[in-house]
């Protein structure tokens, strides 16, 4: 593991800019994929003003975008779904903040059940992009940005690598650790990527239900902070404490 840590950190101090030409060809390449991805929805989609089709930013910015797709997404579900995922997958795979408005803006949207379906397959898969994205370039960036939690993160899956996925699973039902991190560095300190998808996928269900729900009600939310009231926080505290048990329990036993 030592060894380890010094390729890493020698990577990253062998240039000023962390990435190397290749990399960053294939980090644009990727960009522009999602971009043409983006111009193929909107030139599917009928003429008009689309001057409110922004990434939201505030829970009003939210509130005006979903207001104007709630006229196209009953004509134009397909258009719509698809834009949805690609800026999804996008803000994941790049670590662009304001996911969770785009979770609320499922619930608003899409209903319950169908909301937590979308946001479960979008955040699994911008948190897969993002980890194979970060397998192929994300070395030098990860060092650069966060050494200290890389240095932690790397000791605390050594010592769990018996019971690995219910690490996951505590990491993302609760804040423990930041997910864009998570998915950034989980491929450098070797989390294979089935267990990495499966703590993914299960873990960020509850986080997402939560979410999508309160999108159902977007007008009454004042703010962020209305998301996840003290029970709420404590519920998920407590589904990761279980998930985490049987290593704790493991630790104990050797």
């Amino acid at each position: 593991m030592e060894k380890r840590e010094e390729d890493i950190a020698c990577s990253a101090k062998g240039s000023k800019f962390p990435l190397t030409f290749w990399e960053t060809t294939i980090a644009v390449g990727v960009v522009v994929s999602f971009g043409l991805g983006l111009f193929g929805v909107y030139y599917t989609m009928p003429a008009s003003d689309y001057s409110f089709l922004k990434l939201p930013r505030s829970l009003e910015d939210l509130q005006i975008l979903r207001d104007h797709l709630e006229i196209y997404t009953s004509d134009y579900t397909v258009q719509v779904l698809v834009g949805y995922l690609t800026v999804y997958i996008f803000m994941q795979t790049f670590m662009i903040p304001g996911t969770v408005f785009m979770s609320l803006l499922a619930g608003a949207l899409f209903g319950v059940v169908k909301g937590v379906a979308l946001v479960v397959f979008a955040a699994t898969a911008g948190a897969s992009s993002c980890y194979f994205l970060s397998k192929l370039i994300g070395k030098p960036l990860v060092f650069s940005l966060w050494p200290d939690k890389l240095s932690y993160f790397q000791a605390q899956v050594a010592k769990r690598r018996d019971r690995l996925l219910n690490y996951m699973l505590f990491l993302r039902l609760t804040p423990t650790l930041p997910n864009t991190f998570i998915n950034v560095a989980s491929p450098i300190v070797d989390v294979p990527y089935h267990t990495f998808f499966l703590g993914t996928f299960i873990g960020l269900i509850p986080a997402a239900y939560l979410t999508v729900r309160a999108g159902i009600a977007l007008g009454e939310l004042r703010s962020l902070a209305d998301l996840y009231d003290f029970q709420a926080i404590a519920t998920l505290f407590l589904i990761g404490a279980v998930s985490v048990t049987p290593t704790l329990m493991t630790k104990s036993k050797t």
